[in-house]
This record gives structure tokens, C-alpha cells and sequence, in this order.
């Protein structure tokens, strides 16, 4: 598995990752997707034999926040660390900032994942998360 930080990530690849885990709301508008990676603070793909089968993709100021945008690995790839990998390398980027912070949907299995890489939810904790969605 090679890991990469370019944001030049072909488009064709890119959708076929998003379309893989069914996050259509991405692939939607193609040129929206692909400015979004390129105006991210930091993007990390997992290549396998020249084929795109993983990224995190980071937002914020990279000084006091940092927001785990995406994370997303192809359904045949999961389960073999590689989502932990790309996660461990984004934040090691970030040591210095203090709030790391994600939003994602409730599952049993996104929050063992999380939790065992050393976030921790919201709800059992003394934060709070809000959101509006539109």
C-alpha cells in the first residue's frame, strides 16, 4: 500500500472511492468534489496498484482546530488497518492542535473504530455537538 499526499487525485477514481462506500451526496456534482480536495488543509490516499482504495481528507486552520472531513476506505479494502493508518498519519501531522474533531453517523461499528483510535464521543463526555444541516 503506498500513501500519498497529493490533492491531484484523478476525478474518475475519486468518485468511483466515494460511489464505493455510497456517499452520493458527493458524487452529485463532480466539480464540487473535486474542489473541496483541493481546497482541503490535508489529504492522504491509500494507492494499491495504482488504484485509489482509501483517503482522509482534513479542514480547519491546522493550528487550533483540525475537522476530519472524510474518511473512506473501498468495502474491499476495510478491515485491513488501512483507515487507522490514514488516520494515524493525519494526526500526526496535527500533534500540536488541540481539537481534533469529527462528525459522523451512529454505528456500533464507526464508533469502535474512533474509539479505539483514541477519540472520544461527545456524548459521553462534558462537550456538546451541534449541527444544522440544510
Amino acid at each position: 500500500m503506498e500513501y500519498n499526499t497529493s490533492k491531484n487525485i484523478d476525478l474518475d477514481q475519486l468518485i468511483k472511492l466515494y460511489t464505493s462506500v455510497g456517499w452520493t451526496a458527493y458524487t452529485q456534482s463532480p466539480e464540487n468534489l473535486s474542489a473541496a480536495v483541493a481546497n482541503s488543509l490535508t489529504v492522504i490516499t491509500a494507492i494499491d496498484a495504482g488504484q485509489l482504495v482509501g483517503l482522509i481528507r482534513l479542514v480547519g486552520d491546522g493550528l487550533s482546530i483540525i475537522y476530519v472531513q472524510d474518511l473512506l476506505v473501498q468495502p474491499t479494502y476495510q478491515r485491513r488497518g488501512i483507515g487507522t493508518q490514514l488516520l494515524n498519519l493525519a494526526i500526526n501531522q496535527y500533534r500540536s492542535v488541540r481539537q481534533k474533531v469529527l462528525l459522523t453517523e451512529e454505528a456500533a461499528e464507526t464508533r469502535a473504530f474512533y474509539e479505539k483510535c483514541g477519540f472520544s464521543s461527545c456524548d459521553r463526555g462534558n462537550l456538546v455537538a451541534f449541527y444544522r444541516e440544510f
